[in-house]
């Protein structure tokens, strides 16, 4: 009878009667590890920015096959009620600011948002410069190399998410892979594919999660074009200048732009050689674009923009307005009537 093993890493099914060997399995004692757009293991050095390619790393520490589930984790309350009173009278002393900084029976005149957009001024730093010319010159040494080698290795990972499986010989092309199609959601402590949504907390569930799409192996990964991903991006502002910093490493300053009107901020940023972030803000007041700018470094991208009014913004984009709902009256059944 065959068993499923829970060692992080390992995922293969496994006999009791030949789990003797000390070598039997290949896994990661440590914890999955995410910071700064990086995954990896606490056990291990290796990092990568792709989740499938993260799910692929191979284990660092061999052992035996273990069959028990580990323990589903406690949820514990993040916030003490300390912090939420800090964070309640932070945001009143926000809201007590804004309002006060309106002047009384004044309406700010908002322009209109169909206003034809501008390119902003465009920075970029000599260390920017400097990384991309050395990815250049490593990205045509390593296309020398592989041109020509189409030829799958034994031992090679399937790429699709959720696939375990190993190439073997030819005959490992026939056998039907069952994978996710989907991406990883990570939201309220909860873990899940966006094509199946089987929700839970514990990662090591999630990543014995069996998949729901059948094809076949992806042995090497294919070139789709520029993939379009989200992107870590936060803003904060002064008297003057509201300021979007995005994180997005190596980004091509040919291919990259920010367009903008008074109200309007639509940005567009390639990086990573096929990474793509797209977003568009309707923004909360109204700038004045001659005097705004995006500067571009090794490891991220700054948009300031100048305030047409010293005012503190509440928040950075403009809440999208609301469907108003018809209140039938009596009037109105007596007219149908």
């Amino acid at each position: 009878m065959s068993l499923l093993c829970y060692n992080k890493g390992c995922g293969q099914r496994f006999d009791l009667d030949k789990n003797s060997a000390e070598d039997a399995c290949t896994y990661h004692p440590g914890v999955p590890v995410f910071h700064d757009l990086l995954k990896g293991w606490s056990c291990c050095k290796r990092r990568t920015r792709d989740f499938s390619d993260f799910l692929n790393i191979a284990g660092c520490t061999k052992g035996q096959h273990c069959n028990e589930r580990p323990p589903e984790p406690v949820k514990t309350d993040v916030h003490t009620s300390k912090e939420l009173e800090e964070k309640t009278s932070k945001e009143l002393e926000l809201k007590l600011k804004f309002n006060q900084s309106r002047r009384p029976f004044e309406a700010i005149i908002r322009p209109s948002p169909d206003t034809p957009l501008v390119k902003l001024e465009q920075k970029v730093s000599p260390l920017l410069k400097q990384a991309l010319e050395r990815l250049k010159l490593t990205a045509d040494n390593g296309a020398n190399k592989e041109e020509d080698s189409n030829e799958v290795k034994i031992g090679t990972t399937c790429k699709n998410a959720g696939c375990n499986k190993t190439f073997l010989d030819t005959g490992s092309n026939e056998e039907v892979c069952v994978y996710h199609s989907g991406v990883p959601i990570f939201h309220e402590g909860m873990k899940y594919w966006s094509c199946c949504k089987r929700k839970t907390s514990d990662f090591d569930s999630f990543l014995a999660q069996a998949g729901c799409t059948q094809s076949k192996h992806m042995w090497v990964k294919t070139d789709a074009g520029n993939k379009v991903v989200p992107c870590r991006h936060d803003w904060h502002q002064t008297g003057g200048q509201v300021i979007i910093t995005i994180y997005a490493k190596n980004s091509i300053p040919e291919l990259s732009y920010v367009e903008a009107n008074s109200t309007v901020l639509n940005i567009h940023i390639l990086f990573e050689k096929e990474k793509e972030f797209e977003h568009k803000v309707n923004l909360w007041c109204v700038i004045d674009v001659n005097k705004s700018q995006m500067s571009m470094t090794p490891a991220k991208i700054e948009i300031t923009m100048k305030k047409a009014e010293p005012v503190l913004w509440a928040r950075l984009e403009l809440p999208p307005p609301q469907p108003q709902k018809k209140a039938q009256g009596p009037e109105s059944n007596e007219d149908d009537d």
